[in-house]
């Protein structure tokens, strides 16, 4: 196997420009069907098309040819989620989380140079259809076999059937109760499978769209990802689902459910996080190559990726993993594909790359060819609906003989399919020619006005017609061609099979091109990897358009913005020698001298920055190395939305989506709205900052002097008085702070060198564990030990854990004689310790699960009272009713206390001993409702 990831396969960030352009997240991949390009979607609301001979085969990337980028599709107004290349090749699909799904065709008059970028298009494509239908984000979409129809979903928990040949929309199913995010088609063409976040696989009838089986119990406790996708075996046997989970929800699986019984009896276990993407190998393959091509010959091959960083490749007759390529990314994997040929996979990550795994026929033993894989799905006697007349996805066998023939055409628009005369003349209503699917077509008729005949100057690329319209011109056709008078037969039909060897998939017919560009066809089929893929590079000299003079008006349209009309230059950092420091100049150092060396102010910089969650906002700093004026700047996109001139060196700052903050070396904070204005006045603190973090409305800051801040930004107030951090420093010049930040609550969280978290609690006005290395030593519950790495997308608790494991470790004492109640009483003094952590950090997910695992631990230890102080906590007074008793609350952290309860008593009820007490409280529980209600 081959290993390559190929750094100039990026999406960036158009805002940052020279050095501080940064990558950002990959969010699909898919290969065309002849391996010799693959299409990306990332977060800069574009779609890449990529040539794969570079990627492949270092001679060709040398000399760059072909070109690596061959084109960039704009058309998009937010980040693309999937994309997907139809069976034919012929059509590139793209979804996005602006609610649209857009249909790309090749138009070889469409290259050039990318408007408003330096970019050039070696390749024309051109948006052929846009799809509205999703009132929300669009996060997956499949083609089905021989491209019939084009499934799409998304965050609007919906499943949209289109037609793969006219494009219009057949069919909306709503029966999801979460967002969607996982779809694919059974390969027989039988059924369609979706992975939604209502924590359920669906799979639908596509003779009728109607509900053949719900799969739940693989994914009880899955928790929340960004996508869902699961895939279909070759052989149509199994389905392979994401996010799916076992033992309550402790071990991360990809869930393998069976045809016809959809029951869930085997897993793939071994990834240390949530299984974010599945994708079968398109072949299949053989236990024993001498023998027929039989079910028990059969098996397959997926390659899954996951949130912990790592891609696993399984081969379905074995119960290890082919291979395990970990720490591939610095993120989690969005995405996979496999080529066309079996042997290549391609993986994208959101840390912004894509990695490239080629395997050699001998690795991947027992492949069989494509046709084989046809004659054996030919066993399940499923029979599609006839084609609509005029619209036919396979090519005559005489047409594949003949080489003039082996071309491939787009499918025809419905303007352009013969109109029956048994329809009316709208073409809705009319009964469907024999059973097979409905095409509505839309018949202009004259009117008596006289009518200029337009000139044919090309397809124009901003040129989208919408879904709710059909077209009335041929694609890529002179209107005049196409008109309601033309009395020309339909178009060849397309072919939306693997093309034969010499063919041209993506030339175009004499008919529908003009001038020269006959001669530009671009030929997609490689053959051998070691010979240039035919692409006329564009010369980019003539390439060129001239703009027009003067001034663009759109610059007088653009709203006024402190500092918005200046360029940004590009700061190199380094660190300014001969600025004051931070000790030496302030009264209150010698007043903590136990401090001294374990909290250091940040060196002055000449540039500094700090960039918002979840946008492209930056907040920069930027200190004069001559003397002159510090300057700090917020910068939305490209434009500079305010700026503002300190008295003071600034060394480290923080930003969020309702303030930004600013730390000088004297000492004083600044803190304004995003627009610039000063939210509070300047705070002198009489030392500089050692750590500074915002959260929400949240702003914390130690001071080198040792001194705890938060403030509410928004009530413009500190969040309880300022504080002192020797306590948990104490004298041991060893302790120091590895790690400060603020919960959006005000919670400061501070983990310390000694492998101890805390965190001040207002109420209590002290210093609280959140959680400690201690607990390794024999509770059975410690998230490091069980899965060190991944506890990042599980909460903050649960990160801290895996945190202080890896700093300093968890079998310390693994080998020491122990007491026989050791690892109980470990486990339960941890698991409620961390209860009021995640109380304390408000994180109601970890609460909550915590709170179930603590009451099956209980209930298997059968601590009767325990348990019933539990319940009596979670119930609450047995009168208690809302306004007459304000002394108990009956929610934590946004719950109901007795919902919860209710959870636990299933629990208890389980239990061997805890039985009539589970079942005393639930009739108790019942009375107390319905009283209520």
């Amino acid at each position: 196997m081959k290993f390559t990831k190929p750094a100039w396969v990026t999406h960036k960030d158009s805002a940052m420009k020279g050095e501080q352009e940064k990558r950002v997240t990959i969010f699909s991949v898919h290969v065309h069907p002849d391996g010799s390009r693959i299409a990306t979607g990332g977060l800069d609301a574009k779609v890449r098309i990529w040539s794969t001979k570079p990627i492949l085969n270092e001679a060709s990337e040398a000399s760059g040819r072909p070109p690596k980028s061959l084109s960039t599709l704009t058309m998009h107004t937010g980040p693309v989620l999937v994309v997907r290349w139809a069976h034919s090749g012929r059509w590139l699909a793209s979804g996005s989380d602006d609610e649209i799904v857009m249909i790309w065709d090749l138009d070889p008059s469409a290259k050039g140079k990318v408007w408003g970028s330096d970019e050039v298009n070696f390749e024309g494509w051109k948006p052929l259809k846009r799809l509205p239908g999703h009132e929300s984000d669009v996060t997956d979409m499949a083609w089905s076999p021989g491209d019939r129809h084009l499934a799409t979903v998304g965050l609007d928990s919906c499943v949209l059937i289109w037609c793969g040949y006219t494009l219009e929309r057949l069919r909306r199913i709503d029966q999801h109760q979460g967002f969607v995010k996982g779809v694919c088609w059974d390969p027989v063409g039988e059924f369609l499978a979706t992975g939604s976040d209502d924590r359920s696989v669906r799979i639908w009838r596509t003779t009728d769209w109607q509900l053949e089986a719900e799969v739940r119990k693989p994914f009880d406790h899955s928790p929340g990802t960004f996508f869902r996708r699961l895939s279909w075996s070759p052989d149509g046997a199994h389905i392979t689902a994401s996010n799916a989970t076992n033992n309550d929800g402790y071990v991360f699986i990809a869930a393998v459910i069976a045809r016809n019984t959809w029951t869930s009896e085997i897993s793939l276990v071994g990834h240390e996080n949530t299984v974010e993407v599945a994708a079968y190998n398109p072949h299949i393959f053989l236990r024993d190559p001498s023998l027929p091509v039989v079910a028990s010959n059969i098996c397959s091959v997926v390659a899954l990726g996951a949130d912990d960083r790592a891609v696993s490749v399984w081969q379905t007759k074995s119960a290890r993993p082919l291979i395990v390529a970990k720490e591939v990314f610095e993120r989690q994997i969005m995405d996979l594909s496999w080529s066309q040929d079996g042997l290549t996979l391609y993986a994208v990550s959101s840390d912004g790359t894509m990695a490239v795994f080629s395997f050699d026929a001998e690795e991947l033993e027992g492949i069989a060819p494509q046709s084989a894989q046809e004659q054996y799905l030919k066993k399940f006697g499923f029979v599609a609906a006839p084609l609509p007349t005029g619209y036919s996805h396979e090519v005559a066998l005489e047409a594949r003989q003949t080489p003039g023939n082996a071309r491939m055409t787009p499918p025809p628009s419905p303007g352009r399919a013969e109109a029956k005369p048994t329809q009316t003349q709208t073409g809705f209503g009319g009964a469907s020619a024999n059973g097979g699917e409905q095409i509505n077509q839309l018949v202009a008729k004259r009117k008596a006005k006289k009518r200029i005949q337009p000139n044919f100057v090309g397809a124009l690329p901003g040129s989208v017609p919408s879904a709710a319209n059909v077209p009335s011109a041929g694609v890529g056709r002179p209107p005049s061609a196409a008109g309601p008078s033309s009395s020309s037969a339909p178009r060849p039909p397309a072919s939306h099979q693997p093309w034969l060897g010499g063919a041209n998939p993506f030339g175009a017919e004499i008919t529908d091109l003009t001038g020269d560009d006959v001669d530009r066809d671009v030929d997609m089929f490689p053959g051998d990897l070691s010979t240039d893929v035919q692409i006329a590079a564009l010369d980019t000299g003539r390439a060129k358009r001239k703009t027009l003079d003067g001034v663009d008006d759109r610059v007088a349209t653009k709203t006024r913005t402190l500092g918005g009309d200046r360029v940004r230059e590009n700061v190199s950092v380094r660190e300014i020698s001969g600025s004051a420091g931070a000790g030496g100049a302030l009264g209150l150092w010698s007043e903590q001298s136990s401090v001294m060396g374990r909290l250091q102010a940040p060196p002055v910089l000449t540039y500094v920055k700090a960039t918002v969650e979840g946008s492209e906002d930056v907040l920069e700093g930027r200190n004069a190395e001559d003397g002159g004026p510090t300057e700090v700047t917020f910068v939305s996109g490209k434009q500079t939305q305010w700026l503002d001139y300190l008295p003071s060196p600034v060394i480290a700052l923080t930003a969020t989506a309702n303030f930004c903050a600013a730390a000088m070396q004297d000492g004083s904070v600044n803190v304004y709205s995003s627009t610039g204005r000063r939210l509070m006045p300047t705070l002198s603190l009489g030392s500089p900052c050692a750590y500074l973090s915002g959260a929400k409305h949240s702003l914390m800051l130690i001071t080198a002097s040792g001194m705890l801040y938060v403030w509410n930004t928004k009530k413009q107030a500190a969040a309880f008085p300022a504080t002192s951090v020797l306590p948990i420093l104490g004298s041991s010049p060893n302790t120091t702070i590895v790690h400060a930040v603020v919960r959006p609550n005000g919670a400061p969280v501070m983990q310390l060198s000694t492998g101890v978290a805390y965190t001040w609690d207002a109420a209590l006005s002290a210093w609280t564990k959140l959680s400690e290395s201690w607990w390794a030593e024999g509770s059975e519950a410690w998230q490091g030990r069980q899965r060190s790495g991944q506890s990042a997308a599980r909460g903050v608790v649960a990160m801290l854990e895996s945190s202080i494991s890896e700093r300093v470790g968890d079998s310390a004492g693994a080998d020491k004689q122990r007491p026989s109640w050791w690892h109980t009483a470990l486990t339960l003094g941890h698991l409620e310790t961390k209860l009021h952590a995640a109380k304390a950090l408000e994180s109601p997910q970890e609460y909550k699960q915590t709170l179930l695992v603590y009451a099956k631990r209980i209930a298997d230890e059968g601590f009767r009272g325990k348990a019933e102080e539990l319940v009596k906590e979670l119930f609450g007074p047995v009168y208690w009713r809302p306004g007459r008793d304000d002394a108990w609350s009956p929610t934590t952290l946004g719950m109901s206390k007795r919902d919860l309860l209710r959870d636990v008593l299933a629990i208890f009820a389980r239990s061997k001993t805890l039985t009539k007490l589970a079942m005393d409280w639930q009739d108790m529980l019942k009375k107390a409702t319905n009283e209520e209600t």
